[in-house]
């Protein structure tokens, strides 16, 4: 839709969700992808002008916490409505899933803004000046999961939704290719406690019943055993 359309058909709450969304730059991108089986913590600052105020920016820091992502399948959209189709459509788009199954991964990403850990800051100076500190600032923490915004003062958590559309796009088909290859996360924490065991003698034991747990052991028997023979007489 165009812009000039958008602004008149629109209530204001919607015109000023598509103008942060539209006058918001993520500048730096954080190096490191979302975990598959675990949360993440993107560490944020978000760079804005103040509205009102001429030569005043607003430095925002915080986190925010991406859970782990989940594969939708054509059966887990069936068991609830499709938000916004129609019954028709969303029947023939669940039927098409299911046609392209073995095509498709879809994903469903979690984020929550943590505001117990939020700082803001104003600072008289130009904006230009402002992002060159915060970038040095950045670059000298060496933090992989770092993320440099500029966006506006009001709504500025939109400006955040944008950051996670853009870290969603890029850590989207690593996370696909980790859940088609291990969808529940089992082989992962299996080769996790083979590496604590190689390590630690003493974490045979918890290995044996994690495995007896999860019904895996006699898949992984023979490399169990090699390593005890490995490791040695206790």
């Amino acid at each position: 839709m165009p812009y000039f359309l958008r602004t008149m058909t629109e209530s204001p709450q919607e015109f000023d969700f598509w103008y942060a969304v539209n006058n918001t730059e993520v500048l730096e991108m954080p190096r490191g992808r979302l975990e598959t089986f675990g949360s993440t913590l993107i560490n944020y600052k978000l760079v804005t002008e103040l509205m009102d105020s001429v030569g005043q920016v607003r430095v925002r820091e915080g986190r925010i916490q991406a859970f782990r992502p989940e594969i939708l399948t054509p059966q887990s959209l069936t068991e609830s409505p499709l938000e916004g189709f129609e019954t028709a459509p969303a029947d023939d788009f669940v039927r098409w899933l299911r046609d392209h199954e073995s095509d498709l991964t879809l994903l469903k990403y979690g984020f929550k803004i943590r505001h117990e850990n939020a700082t803001q800051s104003v600072v008289h100076d130009s904006v230009d000046n402002v992002l060159d500190r915060v970038r040095a600032d950045l670059k000298s923490r060496e933090d992989p999961l770092a993320a440099l915004v500029l966006g506006v003062d009001e709504p500025w958590e939109v400006c955040l939704l944008k950051l996670l559309v853009e870290v969603v796009r890029m850590s989207a088909p690593g996370n696909a290719r980790d859940l088609r290859a291990d969808p529940d996360g089992t082989r992962r924490q299996i080769d996790h406690a083979f590496r604590q065991a190689a390590r630690n003698r003493d974490q045979l034991a918890p290995l044996a019943e994690l495995l007896k747990s999860l019904g895996k052991f006699q898949d992984y028997e023979d490399r169990f055993y090699a390593l005890v023979r490995a490791l040695g007489p206790g």
